[in-house]
């Protein structure tokens, strides 16, 4: 048997490719990757500055010449129209063939309200209670924002809170609800350390959301920047991890 003349230069181009992937593994096993330049992320606003920024800082420490910009937006930022490199999103994302994303973990919204507000205005036993108490509710960007809960049918089932309180940022809606202010949409890592102390108690918990995931995105790109493709492998080894504490 004899290769031909195509299967044979097919057979140098593979060979020569494998030797690269592996002297590029050997020299990041080394820690002789570097990210260079500058390099763009937008993330959610408390998510960002509770996760994602802390593990980011620690990234740029670990690359010298790269500078790092962060910009904390609760919107959908444009990657590709306003030069990010990378996001991270939470919830549902568009069909689109401009945006790669890679699932990091997930999160739930949970209603929930200070002992001593339902001790005062009364418990929450079914969903048509909620008609009776006081809720906190975020507007959204001038919309307000419905809560999505879950039925036993496992059905969704989207409401729109009769709101006392219209606060857009959700550690403002953290602290009213502390505050014995009424009852609160609010994400799980946001509040976990405080329904683990009683300072704050899940209602309407067989009710909970369906869980929102959450994904790196960037854009699609013939070659991806050295820069990029090391932070979302950065975050997506550390991320998780830091979620999981909070689940």
């Amino acid at each position: 048997l004899s290769m031909t003349d195509e299967g044979a230069l097919f057979y140098e181009h593979s060979r020569r490719a494998l030797s690269e992937i592996q002297n590029a593994a050997a020299l990041l096993d080394q820690r002789k990757i570097n990210a260079t330049g500058r390099l763009r992320m937008s993330v959610p606003v408390l998510f960002g500055q509770l996760f994602a920024a802390p593990l980011m800082v620690k990234f740029a420490q670990q690359h010298a010449d790269l500078q790092l910009e962060i910009s904390f937006n609760d919107r959908n930022v444009d990657l590709i129209e306003e030069g990010f490199d990378l996001c991270i999103r939470i919830g549902a994302l568009p069909d689109t063939t401009q945006l790669v994303a890679k699932p990091i973990g997930e999160h739930r919204m949970l209603l929930c309200a200070s002992p001593d507000y339902l001790n005062k205005a009364g418990p929450v036993e079914h969903i048509e209670d909620l008609d009776q108490h006081a809720t906190i509710a975020d507007p959204h960007f001038g919309q307000m924002q419905k809560w999505r809960l879950q039925k036993e049918n496992d059905e969704p089932l989207f409401i729109k809170p009769k709101a006392k309180l219209l606060l857009n940022d959700l550690q403002a809606i953290k602290n009213a609800a502390l505050a014995d202010a009424g009852i609160a949409w609010l994400p799980d890592w946001l509040i976990q350390n405080e329904l683990q102390d009683g300072k704050l108690v899940q209602v309407l918990d067989a009710m909970s959301s369906t869980a929102f995931p959450i994904h790196l995105v960037w854009p699609t790109l013939p070659f991806m920047p050295l820069k990029t493709r090391l932070a979302i492998d950065y975050l997506a080894q550390h991320l998780p991890s830091k979620l999981n504490k909070q689940a």
